[in-house]
């Protein structure tokens, strides 16, 4: 099973993408034209506490049944696809990029292996590992790797499987997500970083060109910032949702303004960058600043965020666009920017090709 962008698979053939979490699932179909590309079917449901639990799946049945009727109710259309890529969640993925002298490919797979095995707390025989060659440089193959608990493999593919789909590739969240937010041609000493805000937690993707080199997770969540609106407000969840999406943080002196109930909370997940920037920084002894700070996932949508973030981080900061890769000719998306930014990972699983 391969994990990473090998020639497994031709864009041609008909599959989309599934990204599975915690409490939902995004499907995301792309068709391809003669004179572009069109967004041929996506949904995004949920799944309901304790059927997956930190990656791990539980209720597989049940998981499985909501799969199978999301599919069907996909928007423009249907999607009918029964091949499928999905997503590995990247708290059981162990991802790493080495260097080692040039070598034929046979040695470097029993090398790796035995890197995979001193680096990680699981065997060799307990993952599923795949590489994949970067570039060369100094007369040394730069190498990603990434190994997977072959139970979380398997337990995948066994509900994909009952879900009566054909599971045609797996690939870790991080490797999607920086193929549809980081421009194809981007040069390796081009520095990104990607903070992914999720419902539950936000991930953190590092990427040298368009390839993840480092990632890591905090608890910071959509929900988190919806509970703190809720208790500052005295309001219930669904209506500091809603006060979340209208209002967002605006300035500390606008009126309705929630930047004084989340200004900490905000400030912790810029502390958490800096911090996880100077760890990068201090691993690779690169004084390459990043290029930019890229904000996908559903909690990016919160309005102000970006012009804030921007400030407090003194960096360039940007709402992640996913079509940035995808050539839809004279036609636009019927997704917008702020929508589309929920399905960064779906999308960058429908795109994976040749």
């Amino acid at each position: 099973m391969s994990f990473l962008n090998k020639e497994i698979i031709s864009f041609q053939d008909k599959f989309f993408g599934l990204d599975l979490s915690d409490i939902s699932l995004k499907a995301f179909h792309l068709d391809k034209k003669s004179e572009g590309c069109a967004v041929g079917g996506y949904v995004s449901a949920a799944i309901p506490e304790g059927y997956i639990s930190d990656g791990t799946l539980i209720e597989k049945d049940k998981i499985a049944s909501i799969i199978k009727a999301s599919i069907k109710k996909a928007v423009p259309k249907r999607i009918h696809a029964k091949n499928v890529v999905c997503s590995l969640p990247e708290s059981k993925v162990f991802l790493r990029k080495i260097s080692m002298p040039k070598m034929d490919d046979s040695e470097i797979s029993e090398a790796i292996k035995w890197e995979i095995e001193a680096s990680i707390p699981l065997s060799a025989d307990q993952v599923y590992y795949d590489w994949q060659i970067i570039n060369e440089s100094e007369g040394k193959l730069n190498i990603l790797t990434v190994a997977v608990a072959k139970e979380t493999v398997d337990d995948t593919v066994e509900v994909l499987e009952m879900a009566g789909l054909n599971v045609i590739g797996l690939e870790v969240e991080s490797v999607a997500t920086a193929r549809s937010l980081i421009p194809h041609d981007a040069k390796n000493e081009d520095i990104y970083f990607i903070a992914d805000l999720g419902a539950k937690r936000t991930s953190f993707i590092i990427t040298e060109g368009n390839v993840p080199y480092f990632t890591s997770s905090i608890p910071f969540s959509s929900e988190g910032m919806t509970d703190i609106i809720s208790k500052a407000m005295g309001v219930d969840d669904a209506e500091a949702e809603k006060m979340k999406i209208s209002k967002g943080i605006g300035h500390a002196g606008e009126a309705g303004s929630l930047l004084p109930a989340l200004e900490s909370y905000l400030e912790n997940l810029s502390g958490e960058i800096e911090k996880t920037l100077d760890f990068y920084h201090s691993m690779t002894k690169s004084n390459i600043k990043i290029k930019r700070v890229i904000l996908s996932g559903g909690g990016s949508n919160l309005r102000g965020l970006v012009p804030y973030m921007t400030k407090i981080l003194e960096r360039e900061v940007v709402l992640g666009d996913p079509w940035t890769n995808i050539d839809f000719g004279h036609s636009l998306p019927i997704i917008n920017k702020e929508k589309s930014s929920e399905f960064s990972t779906a999308i960058g699983l429908a795109m994976r090709q040749k």
